[in-house]
């Protein structure tokens, strides 16, 4: 066969394998803007043109491509180098977050026609976006600037484009895969087709025959080790319930054995051939069944070194606490509201799937070689730190990097691969990489929890609350990462946020035969703060009050202490007040609204507030170093990864603004565990008010320094020496920094052009956000339709508005999706069977309106410059605002989440029933 193909103006005759897409075709050339995200044509991340046509080369034969014409992202700028219109606006509206899927997006806008370009519901039904809420999507088609030029000095609370934006709108930012490594090796796991059973046999002789077969990893293989998957700074709060690769599995989907090929069609093949003997044991998928006596225990075998709180019934962890006497103040209660109220499971959906690369490279000191992993992770640091604990290296003998992230949400705060994969690169002397299906990501990375909560909240006749009671179990599935985490913290703040003398807690978290969840955004606040927004409402609906006004006799106030059932933590203040200021914002909308509703639909309005605290409790730890190079500009060097959080932009904006300078005169180095000594992470909203506190006292102290040489350098009093752009004004002497640099250096002085910082994440403040809703509702077919969308956040000192405004409209669309169709189903065996983006439905385009984001004014204590955290807290009140919403507009009160429209059909119409039934309307 001749085959031949022009790729971005270049000719290739390189033949694509039998049955080879174009998307790998195209990777494997070295065109890395092409995407892999979902394998079926679901996300339109991999969109390229042919011969000027949008298609999805996930799905479009290689060999189809034979003598035509394929642009991709990196072949839509000019060949002289200048943007293509469509690139330059997506840069100046800064219309992505992550990027993972903007060159999909890209691509499919540089396609429209005017006609297409009218109808972009319609248009960009093949493109999902998990990160942006498609807001900044639209306006960079629509042409709308929001990015700003920046001044020295002044970057801190200015729109300021992400440092990354030209090499994500061009396809050349490097996410974990982009990368060529020679000798690559492929892994495919093996995994159980059983909810739980023994492993009795494993005969891998047939697998090893398969041609390009290098090893198969079986438990044999593993080490004799328990540890949690979950990443935290402190490896106590989890309990150490996994095996690398155990003989005994506990879901559908968990790993039973790893084969290493030349390629993944053999490692897939090889993975057929293992033969596996099991001895099927009883399983239980419901929480409630789980914990009675005689229920399989799943984790039985363990002892207290696993730090399980209750393995025989099945408990990972609990806690119960009460203050005063809910007895004696449900006694004072004028009304009462008792509901259980229910959600489901969500997958963080990240378009990047999780996996790793890890190959050797030659040590500094040429001794030898070391260890790299090149992983899609949240927490570097720690998976390194897990890494060395599991397979008994030194620290020093492993790197972990983090490329560019392809989004998180929770789901990356985990380690998944890089413990598999390290063990084959270990044994083999070889680079091998694994790189999670779309279907894996369902059935075989994690999920938000989902929970069960009875909540009794009673109030006097004057609106005053007088207890609170809940009753939480949260499904932890077949492993306890995150799980005992989770559920004490979604009984914190969602309790805390409300007066009231009398609280009771009892919580539990629960393993079953399910998949395994983790952390999701909000860590469980989400799913609690449902359950007491939606109550607040029923017990203002019962005394005849206005929600709002109920809201506000009860919040905490400014200064008051954060009171819950489980203790109160020393460490956590208000140290930035914006609660009233967030439900003012909602009243206005309520008073000023005019949006129409559609005739013969019912209408209704709703709120919810949330508050989180800015940092997760025990201890967030970030080291930063900002140096002066020799041209006269900055470094940074910061651990923490960026996935769209925008945590690289406000970083180089606080140093920035500490040295006077513009961003573009610094570079930054992060995620990197050789870049600095140690970051717990990009995960508890941490980004910016951990590592950026740690960047801002490195850059302060480097400016102090600076200062003192440039007063020794020229003989000017230090306090005569001003910081610039480029250099230094010591009373009208100008030093550039580079002079500075070079005069330094000649005096041996090079310790003194860097300074370091560090913070350890307490003490800790607390955020506040408040979502309103106006809604319509067709009683005739179930159909909502959102007529507004309007959020308030108490984000402290705004670093970016732009940023922050993308965090708030990700959050509030991604809790939409949650809301409304989003659900990780499972079976009676607990096999996922939505293991596919056309089976889960994601929020489209189409799906999310444009919602009103409000940032009230204050100026936090403790965060740097008076910064907040943003970026899980919009996800908390939108499922309670809706539902609070739905309830107006229909009289009924949904407890179970999705509220989908079948589920409202169907409510109304059996109240309609019951409404002409004689016998009930009597």
């Amino acid at each position: 066969m001749t085959y031949e193909i022009e790729i971005n103006r270049q000719r290739c005759t390189t033949e694509p394998r039998p049955g080879q897409c174009l998307r790998t075709y195209l990777r494997e050339h070295g065109w890395f803007g092409v995407k892999k995200g979902c394998d079926a044509g679901d996300c339109g991340a991999c969109t390229v043109h042919v011969d000027g046509d949008p298609v999805h080369s996930c799905l479009y034969p290689a060999v189809r491509a034979e003598g035509r014409s394929v642009t991709t992202v990196e072949g839509l700028a000019s060949p002289e180098g200048e943007l293509h219109p469509v690139q330059r606006k997506f840069l100046d509206a800064q219309g992505f977050q992550c990027g993972f899927c903007t060159a999909g997006f890209l691509m499919t806008t540089a396609a429209l026609d005017e006609d297409q370009l009218a109808d972009l519901p319609r248009s960009f039904k093949g493109n999902l976006c998990r990160c942006t809420g498609y807001r900044a999507i639209e306006d960079a088609v629509r042409g709308v600037r929001h990015t700003e030029l920046p001044c020295a000095g002044k970057a801190v609370g200015a729109s300021l484009g992400a440092p990354a934006g030209p090499q994500v709108v061009t396809g050349t930012a490097r996410y974990t895969f982009d990368v060529e490594v020679p000798g690559l090796l492929h892994m495919k796991l093996l995994r159980s087709p059983h909810p739980h059973a023994r492993i009795t046999s494993i005969d891998t002789r047939e697998a090893r025959q398969v041609p390009g077969v290098q090893a198969v990893f079986t438990h044999e293989d593993a080490p004799d080790v328990l540890y949690s998957s979950a990443r935290h700074e402190h490896p106590t709060e989890d309990p150490d319930d996994t095996r690398l690769l155990d003989s005994v599995v506990r879901y559908v989907g968990q790993r039973v054995a790893a084969v290493v090929a030349d390629s993944e069609q053999a490692a897939e093949e090889g993975c057929r051939r293992v033969e596996v003997t099991y001895e099927v044991l009883p399983h239980v998928t419901d929480p409630e069944e789980a914990m009675r006596d005689g229920a399989p225990a799943l984790h039985g075998d363990k002892g207290p070194e696993a730090r399980i709180a209750r393995a025989a019934n099945n408990v990972a962890g609990e806690v119960h606490g009460e203050i005063g006497d809910v007895a004696a103040g449900f006694a004072e209660a004028a009304v009462i509201h008792e509901e259980t109220y229910r959600t489901q499971r969500v997958q963080h959906a990240s378009l990047e799937t999780h996996g790793c690369v890890a190959y050797f490279e030659p040590k500094e000191d040429g001794t030898g070689e070391r260890l790299t992993v090149r992983s899609s992770t949240q927490t570097p640091f720690l998976t390194r730190r897990a890494l060395c604990a599991l397979h008994g290296l030194p620290e020093d003998e492993v790197r972990v990097v983090a490329g560019r992230v392809g989004g998180g949400f929770g789901g990356k705060q985990e380690m998944l691969t890089e413990d598999i994969v390290t063990l084959a690169a270990l044994r083999l002397r070889r680079p091998v990489k694994l790189e999670y299906t779309r279907a894996e990501q369902f059935y075989g990375a994690t999920t938000r929890h989902p929970f069960t909560i009875t909540i009794k909240v009673g109030a006097r006749a004057d609106g005053t609350l007088t207890a609170v009671q809940m009753r939480v179990v949260s499904n932890t599935g077949a492993y306890g990462n995150h799980g005992p985490a989770v559920m004490f913290h979604s009984v914190g703040e969602s309790f805390a946020v409300y007066r009231a003398a009398h609280k009771k807690v009892d919580a539990f978290s629960v393993y079953t035969n399910c998949v395994p969840a983790g952390a999701f955004r909000g860590y469980g606040l989400g799913q609690v703060t449902f359950a007491v927004e939606s109550a607040m409402d029923e017990v203002a609906r019962l005394l005849g009050m206005d929600p709002l006004v109920f809201r506000e006799r009860n919040i905490i106030g400014a200064g008051e202490a954060m009171l819950s059932p489980i203790g109160e933590e020393e460490d956590l203040h208000i140290a930035s007040y914006g609660l009233d200021q967030c439900l003012s914002v909602v009243r206005r909308a309520i008073e000023e609204d005019t949006s129409e509703v559609p005739e013969g639909w019912l209408s209704g309005q709703g709120t919810a507030l949330a508050m989180i605290a800015t940092g997760p409790p025990g201890g967030h730890y970030a080291d930063a170093t900002v140096s002066l190079l020799s041209d006269g500009t900055y470094d940074i060097a910061v651990g923490t990864a960026e996935f769209g959080n925008g945590t690289t932009t406000v970083h180089k904006q606080i140093t920035a603004g500490a040295l006077n300078t513009t961003p573009d005169r610094i570079v930054i180095r992060q995620s990197d565990t050789d870049v600095v000594r140690h970051d717990t992470g990009a995960f508890g909203s941490a980004g910016t008010v951990v590592a950026g506190k740690a960047v801002l006292l490195a850059a302060g102290s480097l400016a102090e320094r600076l200062r003192t040489l440039a007063a020794r350098y020229t003989g000017v009093p230090r306090h005569q020496c001003a910081l610039g752009a480029e250099a230094l004004d010591c009373a009208g002497r100008i030093v550039t920094l580079k002079e500075l640099y070079e005069a330094a250096h000649a005096r041996g002085a090079d310790s003194e052009l860097s300074a370091e910082g560090h913070w350890g994440g307490s003490p800790r403040s607390v955020a506040f956000n408040a979502q309103w809703f106006k809604l319509a509702v067709d009683p005739d077919t179930g159909e909502t339709r959102i007529l507004r969308s309007v959020h308030a956040a108490d984000a402290g000192k705004v670093m970016n508005p732009m940023q922050c405004r993308g965090q708030v409209e990700g959050g509030v669309a991604q809790a939409l999706g949650a809301t409304l169709f989003e659900n990780v189903r499972i079976d009676e065996r607990g096999e996922v069977t939505t293991a596919a983006f056309r089976r889960y439905r994601l929020p489209q385009y189409a799906d999310v309106p444009r919602t009103e984001v409000h940032f009230m004014e204050t100026a936090d204590a403790i965060g740097p410059l008076g910064a907040k955290s943003m970026s899980e807290s919009p996800f908390n009140p939108v499922a309670p605002a809706f539902a609070n919403a739905l309830r107006d507009a229909t009289g009924l009160r949904f407890t179970e989440l999705p509220v989908t429209r079948d589920r409202i059909w169907l409510a109304l119409h059996e109240a309609a029933s019951a409404s002409l039934d004689p016998v009930h309307s009597s």
